[in-house]
């Protein structure tokens, strides 16, 4: 499997902007956190997140696409159940059925990436101090953030993670990126 550096690298490779940059890296820490919460490979759900959009500036004027591409490009790199997982994630634009925990993982992790990055984005603290129940509050308010699809990020449950739990978890996961790393 890829490793990181030569993830980045194919990303790099593949004219991705830095706003899809970010999504990739954020998609990357809340994937890995939900593998680690759920006690699977969070290698390769934290390299799933970070790949997923790869095709995206290559589809986005065919959206029916996204996805599909993203998982040809990845053969032999990501094992089948990742590229399963990626096709999914853009399941009501090109067909294909979310059906395993991974699939509705990516759906649902991807997703709250945008609603969590907007809401730090409104906040003087940012991540810091964020809480469950305002980013809820959120998502009720369907003019904040409106292209998120609140329906994906509720695919948390099928992913087997109740959505505040999910949301706390993002939350972190997305807080932590934002945090020096030490050597």
């Amino acid at each position: 499997m890829i490793d990181r550096a030569q993830a980045l690298e194919l990303l790099e490779r593949n004219d991705v902007t830095p706003s899809l940059m970010r999504h990739a890296l954020a998609s990357e820490a809340v994937l890995g956190a939900m593998a680690e919460h759920l006690g699977t490979d969070r290698n390769l759900w934290a390299m799933t997140g970070l790949l997923h959009d790869l095709d995206f500036p290559h589809t986005m004027q065919a959206p029916q696409n996204h996805g599909l591409e993203a998982a040809k490009m990845l053969e032999g790199i990501l094992p089948e159940e990742a590229l399963c997982a990626i096709r999914a994630h853009n399941g009501e634009m090109n067909g294909a059925k979310p059906a395993s925990t991974f699939d509705h993982a990516l759906r649902c992790g991807e997703t709250v990436t945008g609603l969590v990055a907007a809401a730090a984005l409104m906040r003087p603290t940012g991540y810091e101090g964020m809480q469950v129940k305002s980013i809820k509050k959120k998502m009720k308010d369907k003019a904040f953030a409106a292209n998120v699809n609140r329906d994906n990020i509720r695919e948390c449950e099928k992913a087997g993670i109740g959505l505040d739990e999910f949301l706390a978890l993002a939350i972190n996961a997305m807080a932590a990126m934002e945090q020096p790393q030490a050597d």
